[in-house]
């Protein structure tokens, strides 16, 4: 689909509002002021000043309003280690996959999928989709439900109870990561169907042989299409936006175990987690805190030495 963007200053965007307002449609989603929808040109105006111009006659619509530029970010592929990404890559229908969490001693590890049209590109960076490390999660709470009504997705949460039974069965995180990454992108594969994206992205924790010899013993293991890229977050807003709805998802666990713990729990594996593993310890027990972490992480040892030394 033909993607024309233009930033226009206000007394042009009302010019704009007023050429198309006979073909005026109703647009909820965030971040759109104005919308309208010709033959073969779908129109969007957002808040920033930038106006969209999608369809066959896009070029000659943005053409009425000054200079065009088309809709893609350059990728700095430098930077970044995996498959190498067709052209325009950053425009195309997308899902991607991320997950959090896996060095936290607390806290779940969460994997989200999400699918990114073409034609909701735009929007997604209106809402202000980037690079989750870019964001605090405060902002991550706030932008997930917005990204979580308006695209397509599966958010998977591994609790730590279940990954402590099947870690000790010997699974390594890189099995129990792409165990969950398959899933989430079969939820979202069929949520869109018949409907498919153009490519996969997952950002890479494992090469592709690593990654599907951990989920070999599987039914339906997802391959079309599917690409691999460390950073990938930088690379497509399908990416950033689930690494957002994967936060998101770790905070909301977060919040729940902070409540049962009568503390609040920190993010990490730092000296500051040992303390407050310590004190959980003391006050709860062991089976207590085994349930809400990661037991075979060191913080475990150092968590106990703590605790030992404060009862004498």
């Amino acid at each position: 689909m033909a993607n024309e963007v233009l930033v226009l200053q206000p007394h042009e965007i009302e010019k704009v509002k007023a050429h198309y307002l006979k073909y005026k449609v109703e647009r909820s989603a965030p971040g759109v002021v104005f919308a309208a929808k010709l033959v073969d040109t779908a129109v969007t105006v957002y808040k920033s000043g930038k106006v969209m111009f999608q369809g066959n006659g896009a070029a000659r619509e943005a053409s009425l309003w000054g200079t065009t530029s088309k809709s893609v970010e350059k990728v700095n592929s430098g930077t970044t280690k995996g498959d190498t990404l067709p052209p325009n890559f950053t425009s195309l229908s997308v899902v991607g996959s991320d997950e959090t969490g896996t060095g936290d001693y607390f806290g779940p590890i969460t994997v989200a999928a999400c699918f990114v049209r073409a034609d909701q590109i735009e929007l997604i960076k209106e809402l202000g989709v980037k690079d989750s490390k870019m964001l605090t999660d405060e902002v991550m709470r706030k932008m997930a439900t917005d990204l979580m009504a308006t695209l397509t997705h599966s958010v998977l949460v591994l609790k730590n109870e279940k990954y402590n039974t099947i870690q000790g069965r010997g699974w390594s995180q890189g099995k129990i990561k792409a165990l969950m990454h398959n899933q989430a992108l079969k939820h979202v594969l069929s949520k869109m169907a018949p409907e498919k994206p153009a490519h996969i992205l997952i950002d890479q924790f494992a090469e592709r042989g690593i990654y599907y010899n951990h989920i070999k013993a599987e039914k339906e293991i997802i391959r079309e299409n599917v690409l691999f890229s460390t950073k990938a977050e930088q690379l497509h807003v399908s990416v950033a936006a689930a690494s957002i709805i994967a936060r998101y998802a770790f905070l909301k666990e977060m919040d729940r175990l902070s409540e049962l713990a009568n503390t609040t729990i920190p993010k990490g594996a730092s000296a500051k987690v040992d303390e407050i593993a310590a004190s959980i310890y003391l006050k709860h027990g062991e089976a207590f805190l085994k349930s809400i972490t990661k037991w075979h992480f060191a913080n475990t040892q150092k968590a106990m030495k703590l605790a030992n030394k404060r009862k004498f």
